[in-house]
Order: C-alpha cells, then structure tokens, then sequence
C-alpha cells in the first residue's frame, strides 16, 4: 500500500511537472494492475494535451473511460484464481461430509453382522475413520475459506489503487489543462 501510494506521489509529481513520459516510466517500473491502468491512463492523457477538438471536460471524459476499460480488462486477471479456492471450499466440506457418511455405514455394518458385542473394536474403527474424514474436510474448508479472503482483500485493495490513480489523472487533466 505504502508503495503504491509513492507511485502515485511519483505520478502527480510528473504530471504537475507536464511530464507524462515520465510518469509512464514510472508505470513501467511499478508493474501490477495499477501500473497497467495507470499507463492506459497516461498514454490518453497524452493524446488529449494534443487534442484540439475537444473541451476539457470532453477530454477528461475520454480519460476517465480509458481508465475504466483498462480497470475492466485487469479485473479479471486478479480473480482468476479465486474460483479454485471457493471450489475447494465447498468440496472440502462435501469430501468430509461423504467420508463421515462411509465410515458411519462401515462402523454400523460392522455392529449388524456381529451382532452387537464383539463387533465394538469394528465400530470404533469406522466411527475413527469418520472423525478423520470430517476433520481432514472442515480443516481444507477452512484454509482455503481463510486463503479466499486474503486473496479477496488483496484484490480489493488493488482495485481501490486503481480507482485513486484514475481519479489522479481525471483531476490531474482537469487542473492542468483548463
């Protein structure tokens, strides 16, 4: 976060200096979706200091939709991967569910063709392999619940990174080039 927050001091200070190539090095040396966005941004702000058919408020415009395609293409480069750690999750806890249901069928399996007394030693054993069915399932369920919101945290604070550089350019643009 603290990077990212130099980056975009590093940005506004080329900008305020009417250096835009400098501030696309930057995002060339910032890499990461922010850095992405950010030089989308910047090579329209580029083209709109140019552009004479325009009102600054046109032009500000066509920045601000620049940054919000490029936002749109990111996006989902940043989730990817998040849908392997929810399907994980939720077959985690069926896996568990279905590894109790087994070993409860083989501990009572057991008891019924035993007859009761002697099968106890069987009964423990399907009643243990069920416990360990159960706890192996929760315990996946829950690192891959607890790795999913890390990773969603992350992309949430990326995706606020993104929508402050946006509003720097728009603002930069706005203030510099009336």
């Amino acid at each position: 976060m603290l990077f990212r927050s130099n980056f975009v001091r590093q940005v506004q200070f080329h900008l305020a200096n009417k250096n835009v190539d400098a501030a696309i090095a930057e995002c060339d040396k910032q890499r990461g979706s922010v850095g992405n966005v950010m030089k989308a941004g910047l090579r329209r702000y580029k083209e709109m200091i140019s552009e004479s058919g325009m009102s600054t408020e046109q032009k500000v415009i066509a920045i601000q939709k620049e940054v919000e395609e490029a936002t749109a293409l990111e996006l989902p480069m940043l989730q990817k991967n998040l849908v392997f750690l929810s399907t994980i999750t939720s077959v985690g806890t069926l896996v568990a569910l279905l590894g109790t249901v087994i070993g409860m069928i083989r501990s009572f399996a057991a008891l019924g063709e035993e007859g009761g007394g002697g099968a106890a030693g069987d009964l423990a054993v399907g009643i243990s392999e069920a416990l360990y069915n159960t706890a192996l399932g929760i315990g996946t369920s829950a690192i891959a619940l607890i790795m999913y919101n890390v990773f969603t945290t992350k992309i949430d604070s990326i995706t606020h990174g993104i929508d402050e550089s946006g509003f720097t350019l728009t603002q930069s643009f706005a203030s510099l080039y009336k």
